[in-house]
Parts: structure tokens; C-alpha cells; sequence
């Protein structure tokens, strides 16, 4: 599929997905802006938080736990509803997708759908 990000969202997204598979939560951290929101789904049958998460270094902490880097886990920056996202796959299966929201340089909303029921469409 082709997208076509605005170049420097695209890079702030390269940037994420790389602190997140290295599970750096300062790393996380230094990309979000200061008032950001995560919202999760996990639809009751994978862990999720249970409402959104806010401020910069609670969202990092929440990130990094939900999208941790277990062996055979690949972080992909992919289209996500138009725009680039990351995609979380362990053992080529589709585990997590993530829309990013960007502001400037920074990171303002993160969206994590970890649900298996939404994620069948995505290979």
C-alpha cells in the first residue's frame, strides 16, 4: 500500500519505533510532548490500560510495557489509516497496531490497538 506521511511526522515515527524496540523508556520519553495522551485497546483478552494514560512519562512507561520487545518481535513502520504507524509483530503474527499523532517534533496521542479481534485483517 502507498502513503505518503509528511516527511518530518514520518521521522519522528522512524524514531519511535526504534525507542520502542529498544525498550528505552527514556528514549520514549524524549519524543513525546509533554501533555501527551495513550489510548489503548486491548478488548478485555490482551492486557491493556483501562483508561488513557497522560503526561509524558507515565505514557512512556505505559508504551514500553505494552509494546516490549519479547525474542522473535519486529517493529515495522507501516501505513496505518493513511498515515505511518508501527506495526508489532512476534513470530509474523500481528500483535499490536500503533497511530501516532504529531506535532512538531514531539509525539501529542498515541493509539495502541492490541485487540486479536481487530488485528485478523492486518498480515
Amino acid at each position: 500500500m502507498s502513503f505518503r506521511p509528511r516527511r518530518g511526522d514520518e521521522a519522528v515515527v522512524h524514531r519511535f519505533a526504534t525507542a520502542c524496540g529498544a525498550g528505552s523508556v527514556g528514549a520514549i520519553r524524549s519524543l513525546l510532548a509533554a501533555e501527551v495522551v495513550v489510548v489503548s485497546d486491548g478488548g478485555g483478552k490482551v492486557a491493556a490500560a483501562l483508561s488513557p494514560v497522560r503526561g509524558a512519562d507515565a505514557v512512556a512507561r505505559c508504551v514500553t510495557e505494552l509494546l516490549s520487545a519479547e525474542p522473535g518481535t519486529a517493529l515495522s513502520v507501516e501505513a496505518v489509516n493513511g498515515q505511518a504507524g508501527v506495526v508489532l509483530r512476534r513470530a509474523g503474527q500481528v500483535m499490536a497496531v500503533v497511530s501516532l499523532s504529531v506535532t512538531g517534533a514531539k509525539v501529542a496521542a498515541v493509539w495502541i490497538v492490541l485487540n486479536p479481534d481487530k488485528l485478523r485483517h492486518w498480515v
